[in-house]
């Protein structure tokens, strides 16, 4: 993949006050910029994490760590799962009841 440098300033003030140096801050921005984009829904959990450069466990981690859900359901969502899974218990008890006419 193509990778683009950019370009930030900050006052050496700024990193001091927050006891960072370049490559900290890099690497902080590049983390909060892909959690962001992951909070947002504009990019994949497993996008975010290569964005921030790190697996997707450690990624995980980091959002844990700051209290974002890494699974976001809407309601919508839940209640088709749901109706799917009722469907699936409903048609595992009625093959169950054949198998056991057919060998009981």
């Amino acid at each position: 993949m193509e990778r683009v440098k950019i370009h930030l300033e900050v006052s050496k003030d700024f990193l001091y006050a927050f006891d960072l140096n370049e490559n900290k801050l890099s690497r902080e921005l590049k983390l909060l910029s892909a959690i962001e984009l992951y909070r947002e829904h504009k990019i994949s959990m497993g996008k975010a994490a290569e964005f921030a450069e790190m697996d997707k466990y450690m990624f995980q981690k980091e959002l844990t760590s700051r209290d974002i859900p890494t699974i976001d359901y809407d309601i919508e969502d839940v209640r088709a799962e749901s109706e799917i899974l009722k469907n699936l218990s409903r048609n595992s008890k009625q093959i169950g009841r054949k198998i056991t006419s057919l060998y009981g």
